[in-house]
């Protein structure tokens, strides 16, 4: 009964078969192998989008890489308050784009509130040298709080954005989370939403260790920027065609929609389980995680039972399904309160 956290799931068995089958011979180093185009030539198909990829082993080094692309070391970086970004990665991006500060905003369930938003953005002046001018938008598809932003949503704040000559960033650790709960092609999340950059995220999916930063349409074009930032952050590793192949064997027939679909179906269980014992979930439920408000002998009872979890700072207790979990890890969870 791990619910702590999908990262802490295991590989999944074709993840394994393709790292074996990279490692059946010798290979070009430092991304120009096989496993590397392959990966990146299945993700232009996917999203149906003229796109650059490279890959990295973890989400934080995604994150700050990309949004190092985005804003310059006199900017901001417009984030939500709850954002991985803002309180899980130890200044990384501030750290990698060399002093960018970032910006939080508030909004319910993790997504930032159009009207906050804009009412940021009219408050810039650029011309104002003592204040930091916001460069980026970042937004996180799930949420902190397993929400979605619907392709409506994204493209109105990446609307506003781009109006105000910001670049934006999409955090997709739990993207495919998002497409199996909205039934929505990637694209329309994400470049056709206005994204310049992804990370997108496949740790979370059943991966090894594996993410890739996107970038679309013309912001391609700074792919050469971006891997002299990678190598020089040191996040190139010279067999990266182990990276790849994660990503290849998560790709290949759609796995990792699959996977995703019974982690949010584990979750909605859950949610079912938890609400007819009358227990309030503070999030709406629309990926692999519940976020709810146990009392301390509930918390006890799950622990005490063998149940990880981890208690949120909002009070409540985040549970997160994955793509191994299972029905009867369900049941005696619930059957523990």
């Amino acid at each position: 009964m791990n619910f702590a956290s999908d990262t802490a799931a295991p590989a999944h068995p074709k993840v394994l078969e393709q790292l074996a089958a990279a490692n059946s011979g010798p290979a070009v180093s430092y991304g120009a192998d096989g496993w590397t185009l392959q990966a990146e030539a299945m993700l232009s198909d996917l999203f149906e989008f003229n796109l650059r990829a490279s890959f990295v082993s973890s989400g934080t080094a995604s994150n700050a890489l990309a949004l190092s692309l985005l804003c310059p070391p006199t900017g901001g970086i417009i984030c939500h308050e709850q954002a991985h970004i803002n309180c899980d990665e130890r200044g990384a991006p501030e750290f990698f784009s060399h002093g960018a500060r970032l910006m939080p905003l508030t909004g319910l369930h993790g997504r930032i509130k159009a009207q906050v938003l804009q009412q940021k953005l009219q408050e810039t002046d650029e011309s104002f040298v003592h204040a930091t001018p916001p460069k980026a938008l970042s937004i996180s598809n799930l949420t902190e709080s397993g929400c979605c932003y619907t392709p409506e949503q994204t493209t109105s704040l990446a609307q506003m954005a781009k109006t105000a000559g910001l670049g934006v960033h999409m955090d997709g650790a739990r993207l495919v989370n998002a497409m199996a709960f909205l039934k929505a092609r990637p694209a329309d999340l994400t470049c056709k939403a206005g994204v310049d950059v992804l990370s997108l995220g496949f740790t979370k999916a059943g991966a090894m260790g594996a993410e890739a930063v996107i970038l679309f349409g013309s912001n391609a074009d700074m792919f050469d920027d971006f891997e002299a930032r990678r190598k020089r952050a040191g996040h190139m590793p010279p067999k990266q065609r182990f990276v790849a192949a994660q990503v290849v064997a998560l790709l290949q027939n759609n796995l990792w929609l699959e996977l995703a679909e019974h982690a949010n179906t584990m979750a909605q269980k859950l949610r079912d389980g938890l609400l007819e014992q009358g227990i309030c979930i503070l999030h709406p439920v629309e990926g692999n995680e519940v976020f709810a408000r146990l009392s301390a002998d509930q918390t006890s009872q799950l622990r005490d039972g063998g149940a990880a979890f981890y208690s949120w700072p909002d009070g409540s207790a985040r549970l997160v399904t994955n793509w191994s979990t299972k029905h009867s890890e369900i049941s005696s969870a619930l059957a523990l309160l």
